[in-house]
């Protein structure tokens, strides 16, 4: 039996004394794609940025609940931060490369954590991301040209290409492709499909045709809870509660 990349248990979530998620409890198993949707505001995000801790650099903000990462309790007191965010790397909704040249782009990350010994096995690292990125052929002859003159779907497989340089052991993608036009969010989601045969997927997304396509598992958020979390084509062709019916057809949301 797999076990679960993220176990996720009685999860509560504040800002200040506002509950934002209630009672959320669900698996995510390795190697496959999970969608979280949803109508603004739900608790998605909230729920995506508590995998790698990123709420924590907002003041005021709680968490009752556990989550494991792999066995490990993420919030544990003597959970290293740092090391939780390379092992769950994050893709959010706008590029944000760094103003460098896309070679410093992709090596940042090995180079801060010193996980690569010497400039050839930097190298090796750099190729071997923007391959994963898909974005090698575009800029193997330009990558000491600056990030920024990328285009925008360029520029959001460089920081795909970024994540998976530390080799981390989940991608979370924040609406990644919600920035993008329908060429490059189809880059994208071909690139995702890929990326799962190595990495655990989770992403947001308010477009639900693009959750039925790319994902396995998906989860409907509304007002802060989980209403249903199921297999995709289950819980689109076969949802078990009405709300999420009302959801997917537009009825309601």
């Amino acid at each position: 039996m797999t076990n679960p990349v993220f176990l996720v248990q009685n999860l509560d979530f504040y800002y200040g004394k506002s509950k934002a998620l209630s009672n959320i409890n669900l698996e995510i198993m390795p190697r496959q794609v999970t969608a979280l949707i949803g109508p603004s505001g739900c608790g998605k995000s909230t729920f995506l940025r508590c995998l790698n801790r990123m709420n924590d650099t907002i003041e005021g903000t709680r968490v009752d609940g556990k989550i494991t990462l792999n066995g490990e309790d993420i919030y544990a007191e003597d959970m290293d931060v740092v090391t939780l965010r390379q092992r769950v790397g994050m893709v959010f909704q706008k590029p944000n490369p760094f103003p460098q040249s896309i070679y410093d782009n992709v090596a940042f990350g090995p180079r801060v954590l010193g996980t690569v010994r010497g400039k050839a096995d930097l190298e090796e690292t750099i190729e071997r991301s923007l391959r994963q990125a898909a974005l090698w052929d575009d800029v193997k002859d330009s990558l000491d040209e600056s990030a920024m003159g990328l285009s925008l779907g360029q520029q959001q497989r460089l920081c795909i290409a970024r994540v998976v340089a530390v080799q981390p052991e989940v991608i979370l993608m924040d609406e990644s492709t919600s920035a993008l036009d329908p060429i490059a969010t189809l880059q994208v989601e071909e690139l995702i499909a890929e990326l799962k045969k190595d990495y655990t997927v989770v992403i947001v997304t308010h477009n639900m045709q693009q959750a039925a396509r790319i994902s396995d598992v998906t989860g409907l958020f509304w007002l802060g809870e989980l209403v249903e979390f199921s297999v995709t084509d289950e819980m689109f062709t076969r949802p078990k509660q009405e709300l999420t019916e009302a959801y997917i057809t537009g009825r309601m949301g």
